[in-house]
């Protein structure tokens, strides 16, 4: 079988538990999956290189470009389309099967959109969760024609090497139905401790709003209506769970719920910490 036109590639940083999974869901099918990993203190690398990945290193200095823009410029920069697949997740059949169509075209031809923007199939303790919060990625990137913005974030605490909570900049953008499972084996306790760490770049954000302009800008709608919405917390679990259906997951939805909800009460209680602490000299900034 012909194998995409597309370079996946797959960040990592002591994802063992995953890695395999995640490698197998792609390698037959892309012209090269690339695992660029941030010194992992794991057997991510072995793992990687088994299932079939090439593995490439990658230390942040600090400054832009962080590591999916370092992705775009410097993995396979031969092949235009790259395809980003955290090290957690897999990409389904239904998504692959949609983008055979999509790529599908005669020599000579492209492809229009400059990204598509994929849905995941989010689990959630153990469970496949089919109703309540949604998450859609960018996930999929013309890189001669999409780039990471930069918003003036460095300083911030929480997502180091990482792009934070917004999206590639590109255009025109076409959504796709078939999904990348997220499906993290890892305990729970990772989420939040990522949840945790996410929230202090959140409430970083409240305190320095011009940064958090740039930012408003490279988010999804649905980013964005969050982003105003008052009471987050209450407006969160009640879209989730209320709204969106959450409680047709069973029990898994009502934590999936209740764990959204409590991570915007994490981001409004550290913001109001930064408040409070403006005044002292130790206090982020």
């Amino acid at each position: 079988m012909r194998k995409l036109p597309i370079v996946v590639a797959i960040p990592t940083r002591n994802e063992a538990e995953n890695i395999t999974a995640a490698v197998r869901s792609v390698v037959d099918h892309f012209e090269a999956v690339v695992v660029v990993d941030s010194d992992s203190t794991d057997d991510t690398r072995a793992l990687a290189r088994a299932a079939g990945a090439e593995v490439v290193s990658y230390t942040w200095d600090g400054t832009y470009p962080k590591k999916k823009q370092w992705c775009l410029n410097h993995v396979r920069p031969g092949t235009d389309w790259m395809l980003f697949v955290d090290g957690d997740e897999r990409v389904g059949p239904e998504l692959l099967a949609e983008l055979r169509r999509i790529f599908d075209v005669p020599p000579g031809m492209t492809v229009r959109p400059a990204a598509f923007d994929i849905p995941l199939g989010y689990w959630f303790a153990g469970r496949r969760l089919r109703y309540g919060y949604t998450i859609v990625k960018r996930a999929l990137l013309d890189r001669t024609r999409a780039r990471f913005p930069e918003p003036d974030d460095l300083r911030a605490p929480g997502m180091g090497e990482q792009e934070g909570h917004y999206q590639p900049l590109a255009d025109p953008v076409v959504r796709l139905k078939g999904t990348i499972e997220h499906e993290d084996l890892d305990p729970v306790r990772t989420w939040f401790d990522r949840h945790n760490r996410y929230a202090d770049w959140e409430a970083w954000l409240e305190h320095h709003p011009e940064v958090r302009e740039q930012i408003r800008k490279a988010k999804t709608r649905q980013g964005q209506l969050f982003h105003r919405a008052p009471f987050k917390p209450l407006v969160s679990f009640g879209y989730a769970y209320l709204l969106k259906r959450g409680f047709l997951d069973g029990r898994a939805g009502l934590d999936y719920a209740l764990a959204m909800s409590f991570y915007r009460w994490q981001i409004g209680l550290k913001t109001r910490e930064y408040g409070w602490l403006a005044d002292r000299p130790d206090a982020p900034r």
